[in-house]
């Protein structure tokens, strides 16, 4: 069992932590425990996509509710801009690493300048991109001369949004899956042809 800030307590830690408190705020999962390393959401299989996304979304709630962060730097629905998801994603292994019990003293000082020029992109992204803390609308793409202008960009209202995230993981994980089934049919049947 993790506490809130993702890291295992120990008997040195002082009090025991209440696991009711730690379900309630959502932080009953057993976290996988591997070194912290860079995150391609790209090249993500199916599995480890739902993990990463469960991780990353459990973080990024915490660092919300620590730091007091409003929807302008932080929104809703930062998981449907890719690049608040990278940007979130970065922050988020500088400062599993910053914390590392082996890391030097002065990395947490380093984490918290380096969070202070992350929180004035967060903020030009999330302006331009044009989300906000009741509605989501997909990040406006320039269109290059010579290609096709993109669907019209509309507003739609957040409703509730951990179900919202829910099912946008769920439709990511499918997808991915999807896409892997397809993959190894594919090898599969060029295997049998080579035969």
């Amino acid at each position: 069992m993790s506490d809130e800030t993702g890291r295992v307590p120990t008997d040195d830690d002082g009090p025991e932590v209440d696991p009711d408190e730690m379900a309630e705020d959502g932080y009953d999962d057993e976290l996988v425990a591997e070194p912290p390393h860079p995150i391609n959401w790209n090249l993500l299989n199916a599995d480890d996509a739902e993990a990463e996304w469960l991780e990353l979304n459990r973080w990024v709630d915490w660092l919300r509710h620590t730091y007091g962060l409003p929807a302008s730097v932080i929104p809703p629905a930062w998981h449907m801009h890719s690049e608040l998801v990278w940007e979130l994603s970065a922050l988020h292994l500088h400062w599993l690493c910053a914390y590392d019990p082996d890391q030097n003293g002065s990395a947490p000082l380093g984490w918290h300048r380096d969070f202070a020029d992350a929180r004035m992109r967060l903020r030009e992204w999330v302006s331009a991109c044009g989300t906000r803390l009741d509605r989501d609308r997909p990040t406006r793409q320039a269109v290059w001369p010579g290609e096709e202008p993109g669907d019209p960009i509309e507003d739609t209202p957040i409703n509730d949004r951990d179900a919202e995230f829910v099912e946008f993981v769920m439709a990511d994980v499918e997808h991915r899956r999807d896409a892997e089934n397809e993959f190894y049919a594919q090898r599969a049947a060029d295997d049998e042809r080579a035969e």
